[in-house]
């Protein structure tokens, strides 16, 4: 066996043992949110750990994608969708930050990664580009996602290793078939048709 190989396996080994200790971290706050009226500060607390536990759940999945296709071991579901519900689920994820319009397309992909990735990239482009807000506009089998700053644009395209996140989602889109280029101002992700 290869050791990239290797490696792949020992971060899906990773990943999955992981899941366990944050399943029983996220079980417990859920619980105590049903079981007892919580004053503040500790709502807020349970809240903040709910939250953590989602977003760490969210980085398990990303990095045990990452390692599925670094060990070719990825084989996506591919079905029919339109950019446009991709781009409008990924802004929902993120949030009040984020919103989708155009005009869509047809794509074939593997509808929940690519939805978490465009998710992912979006955050990246706020976090990494000090930005209020940005906008994901589908156009036939494409998604831009801007403004994007220039410091931002290496670590969406992946050049620049600083979110895991945004890597990943670069990953999955050239495990697909697609592509991730930068056009003015915009990240301009294709997806497969």
């Amino acid at each position: 066996m290869a050791s990239d190989e290797r490696f792949a396996r020992f971060v899906s080994l990773a990943v999955h043992d992981l899941r366990t200790p944050l399943a029983t971290v996220s079980g417990f706050a859920h619980t105590l949110t049903r079981t007892e009226e919580l004053a503040d500060p500790a709502q807020r607390y349970v809240g903040m750990i709910l939250a953590a536990s989602e977003q760490m759940g969210d980085l398990l999945n990303d990095l045990g994608l990452v390692a599925r296709i670094e060990a070719d071991r990825y084989e996506p579901t591919l079905v029919e969708a339109e950019t446009l519900e991709l781009a409008r689920a990924a802004a929902e994820s993120v949030g009040e930050q984020a919103g989708a319009s155009g005009t869509g397309g047809a794509v074939r992909v593997d509808r929940e990664a690519v939805e978490r990735g465009l998710a992912a990239l979006a955050r990246c482009a706020l976090l990494h580009g000090a930005l209020d807000r940005v906008e994901l506009v589908a156009d036939g089998s494409a998604v831009a996602i801007g403004p994007v700053t220039p410091e931002t644009g290496p670590i969406l395209l992946g050049e620049e290793l600083k979110d895991l996140g945004a890597a990943a989602a670069g990953r999955l889109i050239e495990a697909l078939g697609g592509s991730l280029t930068l056009e003015g101002e915009r990240l301009l992700v294709g997806l497969p048709t």
